[in-house]
């Protein structure tokens, strides 16, 4: 049974391939329209409601991109805690790769948290990368979409 009509945005340029092949076969499975958004060329499989989007090479370019065709519903997948801001101030939702959802209650302290940890970088006292993507992140990410996609199939 296909899913509403609300859809799954991807910031692709950052997702994690194995994050995007739990999308692909969500977008098979339920007929859900999931769109990678990337600043790059995409391989993605055949599959009816699946399709990318490759825009301009720039800072930002594929967050603005989503943000103009985010409705509210819909879902998008994104590790930019200010793209997932926009996201949410726009009545939709936002899940990082690693399971973490993002909501309006909790919006503004994770951009908080971002804002102090680029400080904490910049002046030298933080660094590295976070940390590779585990079973239980890809996990969570999934029961998040499963969710989702359940309160679609029920409205």
């Amino acid at each position: 049974m296909p899913v509403a009509a609300a859809s799954i945005w991807v910031d692709a340029d950052a997702c994690p391939n194995v994050i995007k092949d739990i999308l692909y076969r969500a977008a098979e499975r339920t007929g859900v329209n999931v769109t990678l958004v990337a600043n790059q060329p995409l391989t993605t499989p055949r599959i009816p409601s699946l399709r990318s989007i490759q825009v301009a090479s720039g800072f930002d370019v594929a967050d603005n991109e989503i943000v103009k065709r985010v409705a509210p519903g819909d879902l998008v997948v994104t590790a930019d805690i200010p793209l997932a801001a926009e996201v949410v101030a726009k009545g939709g939702e936002a899940v990082n790769p690693r399971g973490e959802l993002y909501s309006a209650d909790t919006i503004r302290g994770i951009l908080g948290m971002r804002d102090f940890m680029d400080t904490m970088r910049a002046s030298g006292n933080v660094g590295g990368g976070p940390p590779p993507l585990t079973l239980a992140n890809r996990n969570a990410f999934a029961q998040h979409l499963d969710t989702w996609l359940a309160r679609r199939l029920r409205s």
